[in-house]
């Protein structure tokens, strides 16, 4: 499960680099973005590992 969240927020990231370069589904991608670091964190947090 821990490699599955890591590999979501790292699809995340890619997704919003490419939103914000092409201006295309901007709002969203940024909400999911937000979303993925928010459980990235909480991961460290709790001190699991990524």
């Amino acid at each position: 499960m821990g490699n599955l969240l890591y590999i979501i927020a790292v699809i995340l990231v890619i997704s919003w680099a490419i939103g914000f370069i092409g201006y295309g589904v901007g709002g969203l991608i940024h909400v999911l973005l937000v979303i993925a670091v928010i459980a990235v964190v909480l991961r460290l947090i709790q001190g699991k590992p990524l």
